[in-house]
């Protein structure tokens, strides 16, 4: 399966106006943003859990990072409340589930293959003084890719031109991006060379970034 793949071409997708889709595992739904390969896929998806669900133990041979949108997500290292960052790199395993339901933005095999960094952070408590109305935190950086999480203020500009493209998803809040509005949950990607310019709405926003990954997307190695 290949969904949004051309990775030199914007992307917008506004995931809260997507049907649910179920995944192999009953009551764990999802919506897929962007994917390459099968069951097994280098994939960026938004992921449901209903209360008492959970998937089977599992390892991540490829990686997994996400980010905690709504609810508690757990697995047997514990409990990961909303605005949680969490980076399980490959080799490592668990049995992920939700007593009382949860939504995740996750993405799987997208790592590189050497690193073994497993960590898990609070995303407001990484948060620098703010710059021109956009405070920022810095969640994971390496030689492929930067993660960041930004609160940007009612009317502040947030601004990039990082080699490598752009991701981010709106966790709360709107931008406007190109002329177009993008709301709570909306996933936008930009391609190498193209820069992000962006202005908060009346609420201002919070969202997450990564960039510099792009050059490095392929299916998985399986």
């Amino acid at each position: 399966m290949e969904l949004n793949a051309d990775f030199s071409q914007r992307v917008v997708v506004h995931s809260d106006q997507l049907e649910w889709s179920p995944s192999p595992m009953p009551g764990v739904d999802r919506r897929m943003l962007d994917r390459i390969g099968g069951e097994v896929a280098r994939a960026t998806t938004i992921v449901r859990y209903a209360p008492d669900s959970k998937f089977s133990a599992h390892t991540h041979s490829g990686g997994e990072e996400f980010i905690v949108l709504d609810g508690v997500f757990q697995d047997e290292h514990g409990d990961f409340p909303e605005g949680t960052y969490v980076r399980n790199p490959p080799t490592t395993s668990h049995t992920p589930g939700s007593e009382l339901g949860c939504t995740i933005f996750v993405k799987l095999w997208q790592f590189d293959m050497e690193d073994r960094n497993q960590f898990r952070k609070t995303m407001a408590d990484e948060l620098a003084s703010p710059v021109d109305g956009v405070a920022t935190a810095q969640l994971h950086s390496d030689d492929r890719e930067t993660v960041t999480y930004s609160h940007v203020d009612a009317g502040a500009a947030l601004n990039m031109s990082d080699v490598g493209g752009i991701e981010m998803l709106i966790i709360s809040g709107s931008l406007t991006e190109g002329g177009e509005s993008l709301g709570k949950g909306a996933w936008l990607r930009l391609p190498e060379g193209q820069p992000l310019t962006a202005i908060a709405g009346a609420d201002g926003a919070k969202v997450w970034v990564k960039t510099g990954h792009l050059p490095y997307a392929k299916p998985p190695a399986v």
